[in-house]
């Protein structure tokens, strides 16, 4: 068990996440409860369309430590980490996506990681949860991109995430799209972060659809990732 001294940010990007983000809340506060003596929740609202507004409203009247980030319009997976970092104000910052794939409760997993000298910890999903073309292409866009960013991680794109807030200032991240993750985890690397990796769950979606795989979404994420490349590893590849 995680000393009692520990402070912590936790995040969710939330974008029509009215079904689940309720629960990702309640079992943020009842697991930091346990692990952390100064903490926070912050919920950042990217323009979502269904009920996830009216949900947000009621849950911050219910918690005094939960803070509640709204974007009018939806800024993107990027847009909306940019948010969650920017007012995260703990020594230790983590996230995890709003639709419920994750379990919050694996959090202190991660936590007991966080030896002194690392700086960032990764989860890598023992199981994708998801249809079979889903997790061919996910299995195929980690293989790729981790060898061509020679990414310090294995699963890139496990949003499941643990990193020491001192890392975050000492980047600047760009991205509006998905490929934020590839551009977190190389800048925080050439920020002088150091790694460690867990294995952790990962659950079918219960609700609603993935905003990703839209060919409008993948197109754009991969214009992009093709954009950072060329930014990171050819014209400054000494780049935060």
């Amino acid at each position: 068990m995680a000393k009692k001294s520990t402070s912590i940010s936790v995040f969710f990007p939330c974008y029509n996440d009215a079904k689940t983000i309720g629960g990702l809340v309640k079992d943020a506060f009842d697991t930091l409860a346990k692990i952390a003596k100064d903490h926070e929740v912050i919920v950042v609202n990217d323009g979502s369309r269904d009920e996830s507004g009216e949900v947000l409203l009621k849950l911050a009247k219910k918690h005094k430590k939960l803070k509640v980030v709204t974007h009018k319009k939806n800024r993107g997976y990027g847009g909306a980490l940019k948010s969650g970092f920017a007012n995260a104000s703990k020594d230790l910052v983590f996230y995890t996506d709003g639709d419920g794939q994750y379990d919050v409760n694996e959090m202190p997993i991660l936590l007991s990681l966080m030896t002194p000298d690392v700086s960032f910890i990764n989860g890598i999903k023992m199981r994708r949860g998801d249809v079979p073309h889903r997790i061919f292409f996910g299995n195929m866009h980690r293989f790729i991109n981790r060898w061509l960013f020679w990414l310090p991680i294995y699963d890139v794109d496990c949003d499941f995430r643990l990193i020491r807030r001192d890392i975050i200032k000492k980047i600047k991240l760009q991205s509006n799209s998905g490929s934020i993750c590839i551009e977190l985890a190389k800048k925080a690397e050439r920020a002088g972060a150091v790694f460690r990796q867990v294995s952790v769950h990962h659950y079918d979606r219960k609700y609603g659809q993935s905003q990703f795989f839209r060919p409008s979404k993948i197109i754009k994420t991969y214009l992009d990732i093709g954009a950072l490349w060329l930014k990171l590893m050819i014209f400054d590849n000494s780049s935060r």
